[in-house]
């Protein structure tokens, strides 16, 4: 039973790492653009101010590799288990390719068609994380919600430029 719990701290401390680093890359192609090309454009009303996406994304990140951490624990010796990870990963390359378009491109038409396939694999990644874990599957709904909102604004962003 300790080996069991201790193995399920290892794998989602791993998903933790895995996920947050994916973040911290996105973050590098983010920062140089934000008080220059993002602040130059025109934004709608509904644009939280630029110190909430830093600690918002850090939540999300945290909560998916968690999720993450438990569905590779639960799962590992299952093929649903094995798909689920594979969805997570397509979603967790797509995340960052986002930023790398959206901010790195400086390209809010590409930045929203990644964004809609981004949010079809979050949704996939959801409905076969639920297979194996529940608990997994919930942790994903933050990060599901944020990224709607993202679409959204991003093509508010794209319409007012």
């Amino acid at each position: 039973m300790k080996r069991q719990k201790s193995q399920l701290i290892l794998a989602i401390i791993l998903g933790i790492v895995l996920s947050v680093a994916v973040g911290f890359l996105s973050s590098k192609v983010t920062q140089p653009v934000i008080a220059s090309w993002y602040a130059g454009l025109t934004k709608p009303f509904f644009s939280p101010p630029n110190w909430l996406f830093a600690p918002v994304w850090i939540l999300l990140y945290v909560l998916m590799g968690w999720a993450s951490g438990r569905v590779w624990h639960f799962g590992r010796r299952h093929l649903w288990g094995k798909t689920a990870l594979y969805h997570f990963g397509a979603q967790l390359i797509f995340n960052g390719l986002w930023s790398l378009v959206f901010f790195g491109l400086k390209n809010p038409l590409l930045g929203l068609l990644v964004i809609i396939v981004l949010l079809i694999l979050i949704e996939r990644t959801i409905k076969w994380f639920r297979v194996v874990d529940k608990l997994s599957s919930y942790m994903l709904y933050p990060y599901l919600i944020w990224v709607c909102f993202a679409t959204l604004l991003n093509g508010a962003i794209l319409y007012l430029n």
